[in-house]
């Protein structure tokens, strides 16, 4: 499920930044002017996608750790269940 939505929020920030290229493109400006504000356009998407992708690979890593815990806390429960059937 958070597959999905990362991946929406990576299309509709690409979309945004298609749009907003588009739109500059067309703007009655010189052409200096509309390529200082593709430039400004084009960091402010990549840093956007940059923080997305760190939000995304720390609650990876969250879930990573939760999973190892729990792996741990199987194992613990599983060695007192044989400890127990052994006794």
């Amino acid at each position: 499920m958070a597959r999905e939505h990362s991946d929406d929020a990576i299309w509709f920030l690409a979309g945004l930044a298609i749009g907003a290229t588009v739109g500059l493109l067309f703007a009655p400006q010189s052409g200096e002017e509309t390529r200082a504000q593709i430039r400004s356009a084009a960091s402010k998407g990549g840093n956007r996608i940059r923080e997305s992708g760190d939000e995304l690979f720390a609650r990876g890593r969250d879930l990573f750790e939760r999973g190892k815990d729990l792996a741990d806390e199987a194992s613990g429960i599983f060695e007192r269940g044989r400890n127990l059937v052994d006794s």
